[in-house]
């Protein structure tokens, strides 16, 4: 670009090592270990043959030491939540279905054994939970009840004359549904019911419940079903399970944070239910943000095949040219590809900080503060819902980015949209996520309510939301010096200045929520008879919030990265990223830079011209970013890069006779120039 040094070509193993992060070694035994054919996707499969492939995989994977690394050393574990996490987004890139089906048995299942179970109980089951020996079900979600968990209908009602529970669905919509594991594979359940003990309701609490016996039958009182086919993931057997009245052990209660008494007596170190409930979730929050990576892992697969396809694939000749051009060097193929590639790069860095940040919590010796506990959940649900919008738009990108190409199962994208689909949904809705991060950015909010019913019940207090200060994320005093070298007008800085790009994030964050709070004050003290209508009608307002609160912190974890980034060319490559990722943000919300006065008409023009310039420079390093991904060939099982080779050799076969003819053959760089720019 104008007055900048033009970027050096830089080895993709040194991007790679970047984007590896803290856990490259776990990344790195993945490809050695599982990056062969055998753990790829098989396209064209029906759902009993996809079940059992992946099943005898989830089998062969329990020995490899790839599943078990959060669970204790003392049962064949590492203790290491954060390289459970690399080892699952790993498996994202070979198979969706395999990631599912090892996050559902050792992530969902496992790991709410481990966090919620007590030494007698990780000592019995354990074990045979990592070796596989004792498939297993999560079920927590109800036919009636997803997203408000807090209200599940399920019961367990405690009788002391025989010690056990009494496990019951009352209705249809109380069945347990969706649930991984259960249609064919799992022997037993983590079953979330509403427990009864002396008459009193103590909110939910997690049991296990075996459902089948040892030949595979349903057991006593159990019911199962097949949720049947789906629109992708066909190797995880989804089903429903139903409870007449099951008699469940009293010492099968996961009792971490709640225990029964032989008497029937009720004890919790957490008093309050709703405190309780949100602790007992914060310790499953390894889930969340594997769901998250995993999404990326499928944007990152998707893009790495429509750049390699884009590179090869020839459409129109330049006028006065014989030969068709690389889509690759049009303008408006980049302004599709490279700004999903930035913003996957962005992604990439603040999930590896999230990552970082929940390896550290889990693993400290003492909980964390609740402060700090809600911020990792706060920050772990923004992240899910970013990566897996993403995810489900890049990869339809990509789709349409191969033509045809891209509809053909073979060409892994079809299957690939049909699989990630559902990211959206599981493991939290991406928009009642986003509601819990809008509740964390109202300070005085968040201690006044415990629980996002909040949002439709709970009696609104005008004084209870103050204004907030932004909480900073990685490189504290890196981001803020970048931001207080920026001058008090903005006409007299670049566009590419890392300051103002971070103060321009952070701007629109701030004003976003204090509009937010000033509104949630008006209807504080104009609809205080009608508390859901005070929420409500402010809903669209907190949720901008909240996106916008997301888009700075992962702006600012691309930054970090950049900064800890060693090589100097890799370092340069990596900033034009980011600055392509911040850009690019900004214009798809020029609307509100404009409305707002952060952006005059003339300096939004400026901004879409730099990002084209951004385009041009960075398109001879599309295929250097998409290589970083370190993603085993064998995984991406695409045939379409089969005719890679063929398709160079014609290339250049074909420049060589340009030669033998006197003629030079047209580089690439000069074809964006055919391209057709947005309107000024």
């Amino acid at each position: 670009m104008t007055g900048s040094p033009a970027l050096q070509p830089v080895d993709p193993r040194v991007v790679q090592q970047v984007l590896d992060g803290r856990w490259a070694h776990v990344r790195q035994d993945a490809r050695d270990q599982l990056g062969t054919a055998e753990y790829a996707v098989v396209h064209g499969e029906s759902m009993a043959e996809a079940r059992a492939r992946v099943t005898g995989l989830a089998a062969k994977l329990a020995a490899t030491g790839q599943v078990g690394l959060a669970f204790p050393a003392a049962y064949g574990g590492s203790d290491d939540a954060g390289g459970s996490v690399a080892a699952i987004e790993m498996l994202a890139f070979a198979d969706l279905s395999l990631m599912v089906k090892a996050g559902v048995q050792w992530g969902l299942f496992g790991g709410a054994v481990q966090a919620l179970g007590n030494a007698r109980q990780h000592e019995a089951y354990l074990p045979a939970i990592l070796s596989f020996d004792l498939p297993g079900c999560f079920a927590m979600t109800e036919t009636g009840h997803g997203s408000d968990v807090q209200q599940l209908r399920t019961t367990a009602t405690y009788d002391p004359a025989t010690q056990t529970f009494d496990l019951h669905t009352p209705h249809a919509a109380a069945r347990k549904d969706y649930i991984g594991n259960a249609a064919q594979d799992g022997r037993m359940a983590v079953v979330f019911a509403q427990l009864v003990t002396q008459g009193q309701g103590r909110g939910v609490h997690a049991f296990l419940v075996p459902i089948r016996d040892a030949d595979g039958s349903p057991a006593p009182g159990v019911t199962i079903g097949d949720d049947g086919s789906k629109a992708g993931l066909l190797g995880v057997d989804n089903g429903r399970l139903g409870f007449d009245h099951v008699t469940v052990p009293r010492d099968m209660l996961l009792d971490r944070y709640g225990q029964v008494a032989p008497d029937g007596t009720y004890s919790s170190s957490i008093e309050n239910e709703t405190r309780r409930f949100f602790t007992m979730l914060g310790t499953l929050v390894r889930g969340r943000v594997s769901v998250g990576g995993s999404a990326s892992s499928a944007a990152k697969v998707a893009l790495e095949i429509a750049v390699r396809y884009g590179d090869v694939r020839r459409q129109f000749a330049a006028p006065g040219e014989d030969r068709e051009v690389v889509v690759n060097d049009y303008l408006v193929h980049q302004r599709k590809l490279l700004p999903a590639l930035a913003r996957t790069y962005a992604l990439a860095f603040a999930q590896e900080e999230l990552i970082c940040t929940m390896h550290d919590v889990l693993s400290a010796p003492e909980p964390a503060d609740e402060s700090v506990q809600r911020e990792l959940e706060s920050r772990a649900a923004g992240l899910k819902a970013a990566q897996t919008w993403h995810a489900t738009a890049t990869v339809q990108l990509c789709r349409e980015a191969c033509g045809g190409a891209g509809y053909l199962a073979e060409n892994r994208l079809p299957g690939l949209r049909a699989d990630v689909d559902v990211f959206t949904t599981f493991e939290g809705d991406n928009t009642v996520l986003m509601q819990l991060v809008a509740k964390g950015l109202l300070t005085g909010y968040r201690d006044a309510f415990g629980s996002l019913d909040g949002w439709g019940r709970a009696q609104f207090v005008a004084d209870q939301v103050r204004e907030t200060v932004l909480e900073r994320t990685a490189a504290r005093g890196l981001i803020q010096r970048l931001v207080d070298a920026v001058p008090g007008r903005d006409e007299e800085v670049s566009v590419l200045d890392r300051g103002w790009q971070l103060r321009a994030f952070e701007d629109r964050e701030q004003h976003v929520l204090d509009g937010a709070v000033k509104r949630l004050r008006k209807n504080a003290a104009t609809k205080r008879d009608r508390p859901f209508d005070v929420f409500n009608d402010v809903q669209d307002h907190v949720l901008a919030a909240a996106q916008a609160h997301v888009d700075r912190i992962v702006l600012e974890a691309f930054v970090a990265g950049i900064e800890r980034t060693p090589d100097a060319a890799a370092k340069a490559l990596l900033g034009r990223v980011c600055d392509l990722y911040a850009l690019t943000t900004i214009e798809a919300e020029k609307g509100w830079f404009l409305q707002h006065g952060r952006l005059t008409p003339a300096r939004a023009k400026t901004l879409t011209s730099v990002v084209n310039d951004l385009l041009r420079e960075l398109r001879p390093h599309m295929r250097t970013l998409v290589d970083a991904f370190g993603t085993p060939e064998a995984w991406l099982n695409a045939a379409l890069l089969d005719e890679e080779p063929v398709r160079q050799a014609e290339m250049a076969a074909h420049d060589a006779a340009l030669r033998r003819a006197g003629d030079e053959p047209q580089q690439a760089a000069t074809a964006t120039d055919l391209a057709v720019a947005p309107a000024q």
